[in-house]
């Protein structure tokens, strides 16, 4: 200690005199380098940022004047208990006393005045360990407890580990940075990023290193789960260039994603360097420290160094790995945990990639009880377009909360169409809940503030944004925090339902219904009634589905679109293939339409519409333009999106927000900005192709299950209670016709243009003369003059019609007769 001591102090001597001499640049490239390079886990880079995320005014002042003063900027061989955590990042330790940096004060503080002891947020980096943590498969509130891999302590070391263990977490846990993810698993981080020391195929390579990336069907194929080693020997290793000195403060490790493999790493080291060419390894204390890996392959391992170290460089260096036989290979997937150092000098001009949004909005993930106070707030701020309703409540006992929009909220208003987003319905894919927490807060800012976009599209649409469908789900992955809920972490229902295979099946039904009948006139096409056992108590369907489906019955939506993640591509129906096979382009009638769709929230959201972009996973989309038939990516019986259009008047689409299916905190402004536009853009749609009354023409009245037909295309919509009715067309001309039971056709051409508003088509239909002599009897009214003209034409008719047919039968017997 006392040679590194003089060491650092000859080197710091050294950088100063070459400061005096002008050569700022040199000096602090070298200070760097030297003091990296005496002990890998003996230093750290002390920058204190303030909440508003600005630099300090001491780190600023340092930084611009090259360095000058080391002793503010470095502290070798100490512990890192000066380390002021990152700005904006919260853990669930870490109660809410403030209201958020980045959200408007309105907003904001309606959601923090609150006297309930509430989590704060994921608890991803909560506590420093040098052993990683494992996430079990059942939720679990308390971390395990750090352990590190290593030599025993000596008896003088034994002597006193009570006080210095009862200090060191102490400190770790209220001044430990807390670093984001530096972006393998959100292809933030470049595959140009990534080297590895071998790889089997380029399938295997180092691009695939990212944490849940997951694998194609066929193992040998370009699209393979992991990186993984040519060799099997203890000198492979994977390196991640975070192109500029970063603090790196732990790594996530996974195994190989296979269907057919099982390979793991057990245990692995780590090095950092700042020019690749010479290595230290993060340290121990004296010894080189060495990180618990995996125990199976999808269950994601953290291990945070126990002294954060500024760097460019890292790599993963396995030390075991699961060997069967000689087939045992090296593989794993990552994550790097890192904050970058401010650059204020702009040496790194390549690092332009926003990271921040002009709105001001609550970017955080929110749990349950931080999403009701939120949409509590926004409703309070903007009362007159707002409401809050629940649909029913999840298995758990937790309440489906939907935010309604609208300029007279509470109420279906004649002509103006109902719009509904649903997102969460795999409580793991955390991204759609946020955006619709996000856009219901924009809303109402926007709507306060005069945009006139926003003002008509409240005006003119009833918006429904239903948040969170499986907030038991949500919970769970949320405890344990966006890199560690895994791929499949709360997916599920608490009963262990997946919604989206949970609707009943009405493609099978309408299919058989096909096969069986010969006259197709006779068929129906619309409005298909669920089977009977699927209604009872005994069905296996989640409660979550039952008031999803209640919800969309009573409701006559025309429009809707439901959120996940995990992929960055746009579905339409049908989900489900007609002979059940894993893959077949399965279109519906109005497939031009749902194609338009598609198109309109793809080419509007910036990732998609990004042609550079690299696939997320093993299916590159980029190729359909981002969007395809749901049918030809998987097969998906009982969808939302094919039960909607077989059961009610309303389109949906599926939409796959992003790669990583539980972004970071820190990610969530610039998700906003690659969707905001798209959310809102589709949201419009709403208003595209006709729209009108279905009356009854004698009283005026509207008709309600009125049938809408539109010529050449084989699937009709219904009209609502008070005989309104919306029909999705692209530009073009249609011949539409309106039937109505106990009422006569009715049919005209509707022109369809590419305005932005429907086109105005009504129809009043006459009733048949037998119902309107029910109707008049019933009154004891008397028959007015038409009604009786009518009803002697039909008698007039129907003797012409019985005396040609008894004459005809007259004929035929005369001539048996002379036969005879």
């Amino acid at each position: 200690m006392l040679q590194s001591s003089r060491s650092q102090r000859l080197n710091e001597k050294f950088v100063l005199e070459g400061f005096l001499q002008g050569r700022v640049a040199m000096a602090g490239f070298l200070l760097i380098t030297v003091l990296f390079y005496l002990n890998c886990g003996s230093f750290v880079v002390v920058i204190s940022r303030p909440a508003d995320g600005t630099t300090s005014r001491r780190a600023t002042v340092a930084l611009n004047t090259a360095l000058t003063s080391t002793e503010s900027l470095f502290s070798a061989g100490k512990p890192n208990t000066t380390e002021v955590p990152t700005a904006g990042f919260t853990t669930r330790y870490r109660k809410s006393i403030s209201k958020p940096t980045t959200a408007p004060e309105s907003l904001s503080e309606a959601a923090g005045k609150t006297t309930e002891r509430e989590e704060e947020g994921p608890p991803e980096l909560a506590k420093r360990s040098t052993r990683g943590i494992k996430v079990a498969k059942k939720p679990k509130t308390v971390l395990k407890k750090p352990k590190v891999i290593g030599k025993k302590p000596n008896a003088a070391e034994r002597a006193k580990p009570q006080v210095k263990k009862r200090v060191s977490q102490s400190v770790a846990t209220e001044t430990a940075p807390q670093c984001p993810p530096l972006g393998l698993e959100s292809l933030k981080v470049k595959d140009t990023q990534l080297r590895a020391s071998s790889y089997k195929r380029r399938g295997l390579g180092p691009h695939r290193g990212r944490l849940n990336i997951q694998s194609g069907i066929e193992d040998g194929d370009i699209y393979d789960g992991a990186w993984c080693a040519q060799y099997r020997d203890k000198k492979q290793w994977l390196e991640v260039d975070a192109r500029r000195l970063t603090r790196f403060t732990g790594v996530i490790l996974q195994g190989r994603n296979s269907i057919w493999s099982w390979d793991i790493v057990h245990t692995y080291k780590v090095q950092f360097s700042n020019d690749t060419l010479v290595w230290k390894p993060c340290m121990n204390g004296t010894e080189e420290a060495i990180f618990e890996g995996n125990q199976d392959a999808e269950t994601p391992v953290l291990a945070l160094f126990n002294t954060s170290t500024v760097a460019r460089y890292i790599r993963i260096n396995p030390q075991s790995w699961y060997q069967n036989g000689t087939k045992g290979d090296i593989c794993l997937r990552a994550e790097v945990l890192g904050c970058a150092l401010p650059d204020p000098n702009s040496i790194y001009p390549w690092q332009t990639e926003p990271t921040e949004s002009k709105d001001k909005l609550d970017f955080r993930h929110h749990n349950y009880k931080e999403m009701r106070k939120l949409m509590k707030s926004v409703q309070e701020e903007c009362p007159d377009i707002t409401r809050i309703y629940s649909i029913g409540k999840s298995y758990t006992g937790l309440k489906l909360y939907v935010m309604e929009i609208s300029d007279n909220p509470g109420k279906h208003e004649l002509g103006e169409p109902e719009f509904r987003y649903v997102a969460g319905m795999h409580g793991n894919e955390v991204l759609g809940r946020e955006l619709l927490l996000n856009l219901m807060q924009y809303i109402c800012q926007e709507y306060k503030w005069g945009d006139q976009r926003i003002v008509h599209l409240v005006k003119e649409t009833r918006i429904h944004l239903l948040p969170s469908m499986n907030p038991d789900g949500y919970e769970m992955a949320f405890k344990k925090g966006s890199e560690l809920a895994g791929w499949s972490l709360g997916r599920y229902s608490y009963e262990g339902i997946d919604m989206n295979h949970n609707f009943a099946d009405l493609n099978s039904v309408m299919w058989t219904a096909i096969e069986l009948e010969t006259d197709r006139s006779k068929l129906i096409n619309h409005y298909f009634p669920i089977p009977e056992q699927y209604t009872t108590e005994e069905a296996f369907v989640a409660s979550e589905t039952r008031a999803v489906i209640s919800w969309m019955q009573n409701i006559p939506f025309v429009l809707g679109a439901n959120l996940h993640g995990g992929e960055l591509v746009v579905t339409y129906p049908y989900d489900m293939t007609r002979d059940w096979a894993p893959r077949e382009h399965t279109p519906t009638a109005d497939e031009s339409f749902f194609r338009w769709l598609a198109v309109v929230y793809a080419s509007t959201n910036q990732v998609m519409s990004n042609h550079d972009r690299r696939p997320c996973h093993n299916k590159d989309f980029l190729r359909y333009n981002n969007i395809i038939n749901g049918a030809d990516w998987h097969n998906v019986p009982g969808s939302m999106n094919d039960f909607s259009y077989l059961h009610t008047n309303c389109f949906e689409v599926t939409v796959e927000l992003s790669c990583d299916k539980f972004p970071h905190a820190s990610e969530l402004p610039i998700e906003w900005e690659n969707n905001r536009e798209s959310l809102l853009t589709y949201m419009e749609q709403v208003h595209r192709g006709i729209k009108g009354v279905v009356r009854d023409k004698d009283t005026g009245a509207g008709i309600a299950d009125a049938v809408i037909k539109v010529d050449d295309i084989n699937h009709h919509i219904r009209s609502v209670a008070e005989g309104d009715y919306w029909r999705l067309l692209n530009p073009g001309e249609y011949r539409v016709t309106a039937t109505a039971e106990g009422y006569f056709p009715s049919s005209r051409t509707c022109q369809v243009m590419y305005d932005h508003y429907p086109t105005i088509c009504d129809f009043r239909l006459t009733k048949m003369p037998k119902e309107r002599l029910k109707e008049l009897l019933m009154k004891g009214g008397k028959l007015p003059k038409d009604l009786q003209l009518r009803l002697r034409q039909l008698r007039m008719r129907k003797l012409r019609v019985t005396t040609k047919a008894i004459n005809r039968r007259r004929a035929a017997a005369a001539k048996r007769a002379k036969r005879v």
